[in-house]
């Protein structure tokens, strides 16, 4: 089964850091961001991995390559503008397409979460998209999905009033359906949050996979610094 990181946004919250070193290739306890999430998939047995960089930063995720995963194949993918987060996922889809379904993770978060549970939850449901979901104390920061069941009947973008507490890990369970939902005619950077989820929600075949296991965000100094402390070590 395949899993895609996405990896090529430009971290402007954590200039100027990020203007030398991408955001995924931050560390979190002697490693780089990006580790936790390789080994994620691994530990749960999704062995065909991609990861979406920006060309920019092709020379930095050849390092991190060769100093970490080099006897392992991982297969690169490049976007020359930053695409966003459906763009990015549009940009390996001749790839993604020959699966019946597929992970998608953002590259800037760890995660703990159960994938064959998720799995399982995503194929009883016969959706095209599940996002694993989690509580936090602060949801208008993120993207909220609001309940009808197990179905997210809307996804609200950093709303003002949040009406839930559970909000998307960054963390997507995708059918190629999702392609269906993207103009390819004008290739033009496009956002799941935005562009997919609420259409999908509007029509009742969007899912959430609740989970209680260990998330941080790390795009910001203050979350960046939470979750180096807090993260458990290993």
């Amino acid at each position: 089964m395949k899993a895609l990181i996405l990896a090529g946004g430009k971290g402007t919250r954590l200039y100027p850091v990020t203007l030398e070193t991408p955001k995924p290739l931050l560390t979190v306890r002697k490693k780089p961001i990006i580790n936790y999430l390789v080994e994620l998939f691994l530990e749960q047995g999704m062995h065909d991995i991609g990861v979406m960089i920006n060309t920019e930063h092709k020379d930095d995720f050849a390092w991190w390559y060769k100093r970490w995963w080099d006897d392992y194949p991982i297969r690169f993918f490049e976007e020359t503008e930053p695409m966003g987060t459906f763009g990015g996922i549009v940009g390996a889809a001749h790839w993604l397409r020959a699966d019946p379904a597929f992970f998608v993770t953002n590259g800037d978060e760890l995660k703990r979460v159960d994938l064959k549970a998720m799995r399982t939850f995503h194929d009883e449901h016969q959706g095209p998209a599940t996002i694993a979901l989690v509580e936090v104390p602060r949801p208008q920061d993120y993207g909220v999905a609001v309940m009808d069941g197990m179905r997210i009947k809307d996804f609200l973008e950093k709303p003002q009033n949040p009406p839930s507490k559970l909000v998307s890990s960054g963390l997507y369970l995708f059918t190629p359906e999702i392609f269906d939902y993207y103009n390819f005619s004008t290739f033009k950077p496009a956002m799941v949050e935005q562009d997919l989820f609420p259409k999908l929600a509007e029509e009742g075949r969007l899912y959430g996979f609740p989970y209680e296991g260990a998330w941080h965000d790390c795009g910001t100094f203050e979350r960046w610094n939470e979750a180096i402390k807090n993260w458990p070590e290993g």
